[in-house]
């Protein structure tokens, strides 16, 4: 198990190195000049060059790369040019908005999708697991910021249970900031529970047909107790894969989802800073996020292999 803990932290900075090198590259390619953005039009080649020269931007990139890399690395993100605020201050100030919002999605997808998913392969044949299938697949056609709007019609607009957008900070009024991000949680959890309900079902139906599973009915268990303690076991290791897959979609969820509930969180201050032309503060940003997702990722891989010895083994 030391190995592959070993083996699995060497590829998570392995992989956070590269993504770093294509963030930095990508970010400093579509920039443009950024001094002369920073300034304006009206801005003369004298100021240009000083604020250039202040930057470090006439420096190789290799040399700007490994600076700024190093500053990442010790916690010094950098600062705004604009309203010289340091960019540690501006995501830490967004956080409570946005990790609370992604995690509470995550979960709420988890809790919703496994029950259904295990209910909808149990009753494969049934018109209740078909409706559970279609329901499913329904909720995967349909974009974010359409159930977004949809569930704000109907619990803020009609019944009026919560407030369709806005944020009360957690200090001013803890239960006012849960009911500020009831409904983007839910809108976010039901999009991704969809995506793990239909893979949970798929799972679950294609271990029901192994031998070990008939063996288990063979041996007097009954089809219930072998989907559960059988079939849903077996079914964990593809799941904890989509898991994964889902923790990258849940940032691209979690952008649109602030911009339909206007909610002041990283997401939204990643385009307003794109937008200014921030390229200190968008690329430190972006960069942790990266390390976010990356950081779900890494323990998903772990609990993969606690699941199954054989990957631990490397076989």
């Amino acid at each position: 198990m030391g190995r592959f803990i070993l083996r699995r932290l060497a590829f998570f900075a392995i992989t956070l190195l590269t993504t770093s090198v294509l963030i930095f590259t990508l970010i400093r390619a579509a920039g443009g000049n950024v001094a002369a953005i920073l300034l304006g039009k009206n801005s003369s080649a004298e100021e240009i060059h000083k604020l250039s020269t202040e930057l470090g931007l006439e420096r190789p990139l290799p040399v700007q790369y490994f600076e700024w890399m190093g500053n990442f690395l010790h916690g010094n993100l950098g600062q705004a040019f604009r309203s010289k605020q340091l960019a540690s201050h501006l995501i830490w100030s967004q956080a409570p908005v946005s990790v609370p919002l992604s995690l509470g999605g995550l979960i709420l997808a988890i809790i919703i999708a496994i029950p259904l998913g295990t209910f909808a392969a149990k009753n494969f044949n049934r018109p209740s697991g078909a409706f559970v299938a279609v329901l499913s697949q329904i909720g995967i056609a349909v974009p974010v910021f359409w159930a977004g709007l949809l569930l704000s019609l109907v619990f803020g607009v009609h019944l009026h249970l919560l407030p369709t957008g806005g944020w009360v900070p957690w200090s001013e009024n803890f239960v006012g900031a849960l009911r500020s991000l009831a409904l983007p949680v839910f809108t976010l959890g039901i999009v991704m529970a969809s995506t793990l309900t239909r893979y949970t079902r798929t799972a679950i139906l294609d271990v029901m047909n192994e031998d070990f599973v008939r063996t288990a009915r063979a041996s007097g268990m009954s089809r219930r107790v072998a989907l559960i303690k059988v079939g849903l076991r077996n079914a964990s290791l593809p799941l904890v894969t989509v898991l994964g897959l889902l923790a990258a979609e849940m940032v691209g969820g979690t952008v649109i989802i602030e911009k339909v509930y206007s909610l002041p969180g990283i997401s939204r201050m990643i385009l307003d800073n794109v937008t200014a032309r921030e390229v200190v503060v968008v690329q430190s940003t972006v960069m942790v996020i990266v390390v976010y997702v990356m950081t779900i990722n890494l323990i998903i891989d772990l609990a993969y292999g606690l699941l199954d010895p054989r990957i631990r083994v490397g076989k």
